[in-house]
């Protein structure tokens, strides 16, 4: 599940509105409009910090089938 779906789900399970959720979490509301709507690049700081309301964070993980060049260290 990617992080805009993520948080839109958690947000409508606990039932409250974007502003509220970026009250609570002590962040823009604009930020949890990007969010939800799948901004390329945001605060990670930002993002652990509202994920946190719902127990979560972003950790690293392995890359599925993307067309993402792979590393050549």
């Amino acid at each position: 599940m990617n992080l805009s779906h993520f948080l839109k789900l958690k947000r409508k399970e606990e039932g409250i509105t974007q502003l509220q959720l970026a009250d609570m979490a002590g962040v823009g509301v604009r930020f949890v409009r990007d969010v939800e709507q799948g901004k390329a690049s945001l605060r990670l700081d930002k993002v652990n910090t509202v994920l946190a309301l719902f127990g979560a964070k972003m950790v690293p993980g392995a890359l599925e089938d993307s067309d993402e060049p792979k590393s050549s260290d």
